[in-house]
């Protein structure tokens, strides 16, 4: 039986806490939070679990195998450290740090410790991910040309991160998932309409060699809430729309062919237009799946595939997000 402690009781705290205490194989034995009402919460629906407001009084618990980081990210760092050198294994809340010397400091004090970081990147674990990543690695879709993602709803504004830190983790940790080539640059735009401080509206455009390209637009100040993801290649073409209830993943066997004759300058145009099919998608809470992997893997002492350093590609590709909005969508390498 591994014994957890969960960290943070906010907005995704409850979830976290819920999968792990009803998960086979882990035992929550305490919960963590700063704030005095949401440890109530806690006692009111899980008597058994102990609640304290010092995370130090989890990450150096001896009897505590493995500590959930379920709180605000400029504090994930410091938690994760304290817990990593203490013997625990870390599931991360993403995104796993504010910064790329962070993310690399934890990756390798967990090597040197051989513990477990996982980053929270749940729309790995979903039903549609696992089914695009299956029709990828058969080559269904042929080379891929696009991976265009929008992710918009009014809200949830964050104070502390800008909404690419927000919202693009999860479409970040989706691309690196499916695309197995490493990412070169990126550019990235972005304003800030409410708080001046902090971007509300995005658009981040990532290259890769051999001419793949991705697309993200990211946004807190939509009337209407989107989560749809594009993919583009030369056999066909996918669409995943995560709000659909029954077609999550729409094939389409559609296309465009270059063919020239001889003796003729100009490409002719051909194009392709098939049939749309809909496979079929598991249904299972992502989250619940996530956390039984992360059991597994300590069980197994095996790497996962969303670990530290699957959490730290995705900072720097935030980090550099950043850094070229502050100079006017200047081009940055990865």
């Amino acid at each position: 039986m591994i014994k957890i402690g969960v960290i943070g009781y906010g907005y995704w705290g409850p979830n976290v806490l819920r999968n792990f205490y009803s998960v086979h194989g882990a035992k929550v034995v305490a919960c963590c939070d700063g704030n005095s009402k949401r440890l109530e919460k806690v006692r009111e629906i899980y008597p058994d679990i102990k609640t304290v407001t010092d995370y130090k009084l989890i990450t150096r618990d001896p009897s505590i195998d493995a500590v959930a980081v379920v709180t605000p990210v400029f504090t994930h760092f410091d938690i994760a450290k304290d817990a990593i050198e203490n013997g625990k294994h870390v599931f991360l809340e993403k995104p796993m740090t504010s910064t790329s010397a962070q993310a690399n400091e934890l990756v390798a004090l967990a090597k040197k410790a051989n513990k477990i970081i996982m980053v929270d990147h749940t729309f790995l674990f979903t039903g549609a991910v696992k089914k695009i990543k299956e029709i990828l690695d058969k080559g269904e879709l042929g080379d891929l040309y696009f991976f265009d993602s929008v992710r918009i709803n009014l809200g949830l504004f964050q104070h502390d991160i800008n909404v690419v830190w927000d919202l693009a983790p999860h479409d970040l940790s989706v691309m690196n998932f499916l695309i197995s080539k490493k990412p070169v640059s990126v550019c990235a735009i972005g304003a800030a309409h409410i708080n001046k401080k902090v971007e509300d509206t995005a658009y981040l455009t990532i290259n890769f060699e051999d001419n793949l390209i991705a697309h993200f637009h990211l946004n807190w100040l939509s009337p209407v809430k989107i989560r749809k993801t594009l993919i583009s290649g030369s056999k066909k073409m996918l669409v995943w729309d995560d709000l659909s209830a029954d077609e999550k993943i729409k094939i389409y066997d559609k296309g465009v062919d270059a063919e020239t004759r001889e003796g003729e300058y100009n490409l002719r145009m051909k194009y392709r237009s098939g049939d749309i099919w809909s496979p079929e998608v598991e249904g299972a809470e992502a989250l619940k799946s996530e956390v039984a992997y992360f059991l597994d893997c300590i069980s197994r002492n095996q790497v996962p595939f969303n670990d530290g350093q699957a959490g730290a590609d995705v900072v720097r590709i935030l980090e550099a997000s950043d850094e070229s909005i502050k100079n006017g969508g200047r081009r940055v390498e990865l």
